[in-house]
């Protein structure tokens, strides 16, 4: 595997697979690497013949208030790790070669980046969605994996792709979780030991929701909501942000259940922050 800090130099080396006829995978991380992005890395390899993977922790999806100079970092540890799940390239870059001195251009999906994380975390979405223009553009992938467990991301950057007529594939992989539930995600590193046994009750609650909804046939959003807030207000250490029944296309929300849905949950154990969901086919 080799390692790229260069912006320059991922572009020629990208020119260069394509040249030979390869077929870039690539899979964009912030580094603190775990089971779910090495499940993406072994995904890319059976779909492309070079995977590309990136670390960078994108300061312009972080409100001043949020973690961004305590977000887990351990780049050798995430090299090691991305080496062994059989990436070919690590994309390393530094942030001055992404956010330059003057820097003023920024990407903004409308709709789609206002809404469930975009409003609880404003301009989040404008960040995600520039930093992946700019990586992408680096990078040039024919794929480009994404985990589900982040599908309001993975929806707003598909639909980004589209209008900007971008010329690659989005695929989104399945959640890799924990034994008991838990979404496996970078920021449960924080999680006491205490909150860590609360934190699966958001799984709980969507499993609850999605049997409600496909075993007992239960089509009113708004109790299906209810639903989860019941199952999340009996875990103390666990305090509900949102919870919301949507269309999984479009992210419009719905008061009847029919067709594909998102239900997404987001949370607060102690000072961490946590989401989930869980997407359902369902016939009128």
């Amino acid at each position: 595997m080799d390692t790229l800090t260069s912006p320059d130099r991922m572009r020629e080396m990208a020119r260069e697979f394509r040249a030979r006829g390869e077929r870039i995978g690539y899979v964009p991380t912030m580094g603190a690497l775990h089971e779910g992005h090495l499940s993406l890395i072994r995904r890319s390899k059976q779909v492309a013949t070079k995977t590309v993977v990136s670390l960078f922790v994108n300061p312009a999806q972080f409100a001043p208030s949020e973690d961004f100079q305590s977000y887990p970092r351990n780049p050798e540890r995430d090299a090691e790790l991305a080496r062994l799940a059989g990436a070919d390239i690590l994309y390393a870059p530094k942030l001055a070669d992404v956010y330059p001195p003057g820097y003023r251009t920024y990407v903004a999906v409308e709709g789609l980046g206002t809404t469930l994380e975009g409003a609880s975390r404003p301009g989040h979405f404008r960040g995600v969605a520039t930093v992946v223009v700019k990586l992408l553009n680096r990078v040039a992938p024919h794929i480009a994996l994404f985990g589900q467990k982040d599908a309001q991301q993975v929806i707003l950057i598909k639909k980004m792709v589209r209008d900007l007529e971008m010329d690659l594939e989005i695929e989104i992989c399945p959640t890799v979780r924990e034994e008991d539930g838990l979404a496996m995600s970078s920021r449960n590193a924080y999680l006491t030991p205490e909150q860590r046994r609360a934190a699966p009750v958001l799984f709980r609650a969507l499993k609850r929701a999605e049997s409600a909804v496909l075993k007992e046939r239960e089509r009113s959003a708004q109790r299906i909501v209810g639903l989860i807030r019941e199952t999340v207000a009996a875990e103390p250490n666990v305090i509900l942000d949102y919870a919301e029944v949507v269309n999984a296309a479009t992210l419009a929300p719905l008061e009847r259940i029919e067709g594909s849905i998102l239900i997404p949950v987001a949370a607060r154990v102690g000072a961490t922050r946590l989401i989930d969901n869980v997407i359902l086919n369902v016939e009128g």
